[in-house]
């Protein structure tokens, strides 16, 4: 119990404010390593747990802000948190707000002056973990913005996981967490679209996977493999000396003939055979596939 109280007595109070599944899993972890917190969320019945457990649900946002040096927001957007923050009025001046919802680096730069004008210092995150991953040491928080502010509260971050602060530009945390579902998304769409196509021909789902993740993760998506061929992104160099492009568009076009011979959707490979020959066309036929990455840095053009 005496460890408890001296824990309690030197670590920063933080309000969490936003208790969804996300925000009630911060509050559990930072009530669980000793910080005195304040809760506040819209439907103030879902703080009853935590209450219970020792946390002080403050009656209004404004009470919320002014019981903590540190406020993390985790709300639906950046206009959901302009519209609960609103009615602190004066409350934010002289404190420090981390937001922990999603959106654009536009957004999340907007939120910096937003922040400024009512005197807050500010500080945009990302968390990349599921609900039951919070608090794990190895558990990924992105944070962007002010290099002093994130300093300071570095310690309150980490109660919470790995915190990797990315740079001043506050729009990177949300650009980061954006880029990584991007890669998530794209390879769970990889895996079901597979799934699907043999199972055109009643094979299961299990039976595929078994096969198909154990091919896939130790030689596609080695992490080691790919970080080895990172530079090659950066320098621009694409050797097609163990596969061209043009070997690759063979590929996919097989890929997208085989979907649509078996009835299955068609857009996800025949996008990708289209992207394949978009680099062509502009002379990477000759490169590996990692020369893709040339298209994709390009805008598209607008007529």
């Amino acid at each position: 119990m005496t460890t408890q109280q001296s824990t309690q007595r030197f670590s920063t109070a933080v309000t969490v404010v936003g208790l969804g599944p996300m925000g009630e899993a911060l509050a559990e972890t930072l009530l669980a390593q000793g910080h005195p917190l304040t809760v506040w969320n819209r439907t103030p019945d879902k703080a009853d747990g935590l209450v219970a457990r020792g946390a002080h649900r403050a009656a209004t946002v404004a009470d919320a802000v002014s019981a903590s040096p540190l406020t993390v927001a985790c709300l639906k957007d950046y206009d959901t948190l302009y519209g609960v923050f609103e009615p602190a009025g004066d409350a934010l001046a002289g404190r420090t707000l981390v937001n922990l919802n999603s959106g654009t680096p536009k957004e999340a730069r907007a939120a910096v002056l937003w922040a400024e004008e009512r005197g807050a210092e500010y500080l945009d995150g990302a968390i990349m973990v599921p609900p039951p991953l919070v608090g794990h040491p190895d558990s990924v928080f992105l944070y962007s913005g002010s290099r002093d502010v994130f300093d300071k509260h570095r310690a309150a971050l980490a109660a919470l996981g790995d915190p990797r602060y990315l740079g001043s530009d506050p729009g990177l945390a949300v650009l980061y967490n954006t880029a990584l579902l991007d890669m998530m998304y794209a390879t769970l769409n990889g895996w079901l679209h597979a799934t699907a196509l043999v199972g055109s021909a009643n094979v299961s789902a299990v039976e595929f996977s078994e096969l198909a993740l154990g091919w896939f993760m130790p030689t596609v998506l080695d992490p080691k493999s790919l970080l080895a061929k990172a530079p090659d992104l950066d320098r621009a160099d694409y050797p097609g000396d163990l596969g061209t492009m043009d070997m690759n568009l063979n590929a996919l076009d097989h890929i997208a003939r085989t979907t649509l011979e078996q009835g299955i959707h068609p857009d996800h490979p025949r996008l990708m055979k289209e992207i394949a020959e978009q680099a062509i066309a502009v002379g990477h036929g000759g490169h590996s596939y990692l020369s893709l990455f040339e298209v994709f840095k390009k805008k598209p053009q607008t007529h």
